[in-house]
């Protein structure tokens, strides 16, 4: 049986994308090897949003080309969103390449593989189809949780962001089919699942107005699907989250009291530089809204640092919203500019050496206030759902909060059980405990 081996760079969407790309493989005979050497098949399934994944991948790219010099009749596909922005032309950039095909197009990697081996030239499929990979077969390594697509693309275009032209505009599934989903992943043991979309806030509103369901009457048709017991969902734009949706969090069972909100930056004037479409006024007035409807809301964001013209007072005004937010955690990124985007052409590049002080300031204090935030949860007993061994050993296990904190914890417990665990210490990224 012919093996492949399968790297993912980048989002949670693209890691889903690498389920499918496993099923469909799977279901045509091939199986996973444990390791690159072993693979006839080497698959990147790439992201073009952030130049350090583009830089990790071109990494295993080096190792993919010497491997095919030594093992000619092995095959290389990349798939994703590089793949998708460079289109046809990746295969004259990297001549050792078999496949290419775009997000949208994972379906047809099959018949790709097949008219490359064939020995007929490079094969690639870069169409914009809409929900080919939603029905398709996947191969999930979690048997207790789940992504679910509900919507793919995005119609924001942030000035520094490539998803509106590697994924197209925005996009909602039925909500019949993603109700009917959920239910067959409940049957099939799942307890938690995570709505997936590049802004899930805009649910529906592409859909027929007269029988739409936005994204908060989604959560509630999915609240009472027997067995499912925690929803997640992400990414969140911050200028479409209204009311509905902090009630839909407030007072859905099912739904978690965690919520992804990527600010990128405290300064209206750099937000506007960006497209974002609000200030830091009204991102704060929603942050304020949460935590009101919301006791216990574990906040986390994204932040770019050193986007083109920040200056310090920028920087400080990101500073003290991050100190008036206290999130739990964030996802902290130095500008990278992206070709054919708005923000490549910007002028104010900011200095390297003042872009790496600021990532420092703005990490040590996200990690401060995440610290105390956690600390503030020893004595407590929390709802865990059990994910199996801990990575620290020593016979402990590791699950989630509803919060969607770490923990690691010993006592007896099975994966997929939801537990009570007694929190003992903590740090800024996890929390220990005993059952």
């Amino acid at each position: 049986m012919a093996t492949y081996f399968l790297a993912t760079f980048g989002c949670q969407m693209n890691e889903h994308d690498s389920e499918r790309i496993r099923g469909v493989l799977e279901e045509h005979g091939w199986s996973a090897a444990s390791k690159a050497d072993a693979a006839d098949l080497l698959v990147y399934n790439t992201c073009a949003v952030r130049e350090s994944a583009e830089n990790r991948l071109r990494g295993r790219l080096g190792e993919a080309s010497r491997r095919k010099k030594e093992q000619p009749a092995s095959l290389v596909a990349l798939g994703g969103c590089f793949a998708q922005s460079r289109g046809e032309k990746i295969f004259a950039e990297l001549p050792f390449l078999d496949v290419a095909f775009g997000p949208q197009n994972i379906a047809e990697l099959p018949s790709l593989l097949a008219a490359a081996a064939s020995g007929s030239g490079p094969a690639y499929a870069f169409e914009d189809n809409q929900f080919p990979s939603a029905g398709l077969p996947t191969r999930r390594l979690d048997p207790f949780r789940a992504w679910v697509q509900v919507m793919t693309g995005c119609t924001n275009f942030c000035s520094y962001c490539v998803v509106p032209f590697v994924r197209g505009p925005e996009r909602s599934r039925p909500a019949g089919d993603i109700i009917t989903e959920v239910k067959r992943l409940a049957g099939e043991g799942v307890r938690e699942v995570t709505l997936l979309g590049q802004n899930v806030n805009a649910y529906g509103l592409d859909l027929d107005p007269s029988s739409r369901l936005d994204f908060a009457g989604l959560l509630a048709q999915l609240d009472g699907i027997e067995g499912i017991k925690r929803i997640r969902f992400t990414t969140s734009h911050p200028k479409d989250l209204d009311r509905r949706l902090i009630e839909a969090i407030r007072d859905l069972p099912s739904v978690c009291e965690q919520l992804h909100l990527p600010v990128q930056s405290g300064s209206s004037f750099i937000l506007g530089r960006m497209n974002r479409g609000y200030t830091r006024e009204e991102y704060l007035e929603k942050v304020d809204q949460l935590y009101e409807a919301v006791p216990g809301l574990a906040l986390t964001t994204d932040l770019i640092i050193g986007f083109p013209g920040e200056r310090e007072e920028d920087f400080y005004r990101t500073t003290t919203l991050v100190r008036e937010c206290r999130f739990d955690g964030a996802f902290t990124f130095a500008f990278s500019s992206r070709p054919g985007t708005d923000a490549a052409g910007l002028p104010g590049r900011v200095p390297e050496a003042a872009v790496k002080r600021r990532m420092r300031e703005i990490v040590t204090l996200v990690q401060e206030i995440a610290a105390e935030k956690n600390s503030s949860l020893v004595g407590r007993e929390m709802e865990v759902l059990v994910e199996g061994g801990s990575r620290h050993g020593g016979g402990q296990l590791r699950g989630r909060t509803r919060t969607n904190k770490i923990v690691n914890f010993t006592g007896k417990a099975d994966p997929g059980m939801i537990v009570d665990v007694r929190i003992e210490s903590a740090t800024s990224t996890t929390l220990s405990g005993r059952r």
